[in-house]
């Protein structure tokens, strides 16, 4: 048994590795097998080495990245919506560190305000094509701010005067201030601000003597405060377009006019009796705190927000996001629950170590300042390769979607290969009617026009069925539909191979006529056979990239890298969002190069010509 394991290893070490440097040049070109001088001369074709390691990078990327970017098909964020490729919206400017006042957290971005009253912005600021957020007028720069709030679009400051100034959108009354909130700013009485908010076009800010003034974009949001509860509000929060109070007696009311008609406004029997010492909101759900330590949930919950973690004490401070929560406890312990798609439901352990003093949350990002100034912060850093339409991160599409069109291209050679080598096999060695019959389908099928066949063969039967089953009929199509190539390579090389003297002698010793093709003539062209079907891997890649590009292919949402250019397919896209098309084009392209050299390469080495000295 070690004497065949021995023996086996030497032939390997023979036929793949060499003889050892021992063996000299003569004997070595003596014994030198096929597959060493084709191995010898691909490597030594830099073009096709490149093109190999690049290869199997990308196919690495593709196969083993889903594992770490895991798709949601059903996923869509509006407000992440084409964002340019970017790792900033968690990093603070250098000036603002170890000064930080007052932090407000956009969609996308932050604003925030030193001990000097300072506005500083980052993170990807652009609004739309034409506004952005870090435009900060000259008049803001030039007062002294001591406060501010950040909502979907826009952002609102507050100077030491009690002035207010609104910028960003402001194109949906976002800096309209209210009549009753004039008249207050012109005479000084009940203006005393203590608390700024900002949401989805709309703002809200509380006087000392607990009046709420709310404005902005009155068909979006029930701005309309219900006068029972003016001079009577110790503190309130937005939701996407409501506002929810908590009154000095401790009660929680749904501030609006609306509140009968909304599930925000029906209080939980929970709170009945008890007294509330704080309250936020996410988009649509509303947390209390209870002065026993207890926190009630309730909205529409469809993130995880009542999923409330054990606490190692009571909690005194609570802050929502856009589908999370943070909490500061009584032993200074920070947790978050909820969404934590972007990591904002994951305290980092520095935060935990620290000794806090102040936190600012919003949308999908945490700041937590420390008592010696340090701030940490968790969430949403951004996208390396940006955001599509529905606010997809664009890395996790082109990974996921590179596997789907790898796999679709394997598959579809693997069943062209089949039916070719089958095919021109048996027309190869029979010749006669069995040539002619054969060659003739393959004319038949050759001569479809590939791009609309497959394209009505899609819409006719795809229609029919899932996207998984519709992926499965693109990988028969064109299986089915590129195998002629293959087979006229086949049989080429049978028809040449069948005469020579190992044939005869196969025949003589009465080897089945089948076997003898399949065992015996097969692999002494199993080289060419080897770069047909490279370079057929790539078409087959194209192809199915044409078929989703066109919109017959692989539907959305499974991605593809032919689907993702779809998205892509007007001048907007082009010009403005660069990001959705360079990004699938360039690994793309780059892919099918890369099979192409690799097939080139393995088509020098195998030809007779390029091996002589």
């Amino acid at each position: 048994m070690k004497k065949k394991q021995f023996f086996l290893v030497r032939w390997f070490k023979r036929a793949f590795m060499g003889a050892g440097h021992e063996t000299k040049n003569l004997t070595e070109e003596q014994m030198q097998t096929p597959m060493r001088t084709i191995m010898r001369n691909f490597r030594e074709k830099k073009s096709a080495m490149f093109g190999l390691i690049t290869f199997l990078l990308i196919l690495v990327f593709v196969l083993v990245g889903p594992y770490f970017w895991e798709i949601d098909l059903s996923e869509s964020e509006s407000t992440l919506t084409n964002l340019a490729p970017s790792q900033s919206m968690l990093k603070l400017p250098s000036a603002l560190k170890g000064k930080v006042a007052d932090i407000g957290c956009g969609r996308t971005f932050g604003v925030g305000i030193d001990t000097d009253g300072h506005v500083y912005t980052w993170g990807n600021t652009r609004i739309t094509d034409k506004i952005d957020i870090s435009n900060i007028p000259d008049e803001v720069q030039n007062a002294d701010i001591v406060h501010l709030a950040v909502g979907d679009d826009h952002a609102v400051a507050l100077d030491v005067d009690g002035n207010l100034y609104v910028w960003g959108n402001t194109r949906l009354q976002q800096d309209k201030f209210s009549s009753d909130m004039t008249k207050a700013m012109k005479k000084g009485e009940n203006w005393d601000i203590v608390q700024l908010e900002a949401s989805n076009q709309f703002s809200g800010a509380l006087s000392s003597e607990g009046t709420l003034y709310l404005w902005g974009n009155t068909n979006n949001a029930d701005i309309k405060v219900k006068k029972e509860y003016q001079g009577n509000i110790a503190k309130f929060s937005l939701t996407g377009s409501e506002c929810m109070a908590l009154l000095k007696d401790g009660t929680v009311v749904y501030a609006g006019s609306k509140g009968s008609k909304n599930p925000l406004g029906r209080i939980p029997a929970a709170l009945e009796g008890k007294k509330v010492v704080d309250i936020a909101t996410t988009s649509k759900t509303v947390a209390a705190v209870t002065e026993d330590g207890e926190i009630v949930v309730w909205g529409n919950v469809l993130k995880g927000e009542d999923q409330i973690p054990e606490m190692s004490s009571h909690p005194v401070k609570i802050y929502g996001g856009r589908n999370h929560y943070t909490a500061m406890l009584e032993d200074g312990t920070v947790l978050s629950w909820g969404d934590d798609s972007f990591g904002q439901a994951s305290v980092p352990a520095k935060v935990e170590k620290a000794e806090i003093k102040d936190i600012y949350v919003g949308y999908m990002q945490n700041y937590a300042v420390t008592t010696s100034g340090d701030t940490y912060a968790w969430g949403l850093k951004g996208f390396v390769l940006g955001t599509d339409d529905l606010g997809r991160d664009m890395l996790t599409r082109i990974i996921n979607g590179g596997r789907v069109t790898m796999l679709v291209g394997a598959i579809s050679v693997i069943i062209a290969t089949i039916i070719g080598v089958v095919t021109g096999g048996l027309a190869g060695y029979f010749g006669g009617n069995v040539d002619i019959l054969i060659m003739r389908i393959a004319e038949i099928v050759g001569g479809l026009p590939f791009i609309p066949f497959a394209m009505i063969l899609s819409a006719v039967i795809g229609s029919k069925l899932q996207p998984t089953q519709r992926m499965y009929l693109i990988m028969v199509v064109l299986g089915v539909l590129s195998w002629t190539g293959t087979c006229r390579l086949v049989r080429a090389q049978i028809l040449a191979q069948r005469e020579m003297e190992y044939v005869t002698a196969a025949k003589a010793m009465g080897i089945r006529e089948v076997k003898i093709v399949f065992k015996h003539i097969l692999p002494n062209v199993i080289s060419l056979l080897l770069v047909s079907m490279t370079l057929d891997f790539a078409t087959c890649m194209l192809t199915e990239s044409t078929l989703s590009y066109l919109g017959f292919g692989i539907p959305l949402p499974t991605p593809t890298w032919g689907n993702l250019l779809t998205g892509a397919n007007n001048s907007i896209v082009i010009q403005q969002y660069w990001w959705r098309w360079v990004f699938p084009a360039a690994i793309f392209g780059l892919c099918t190069v890369c099979i192409n050299l690799m097939g080139d390469g393995l088509r020098d080495a195998v030809d007779p010509k390029s091996n002589e000295r």
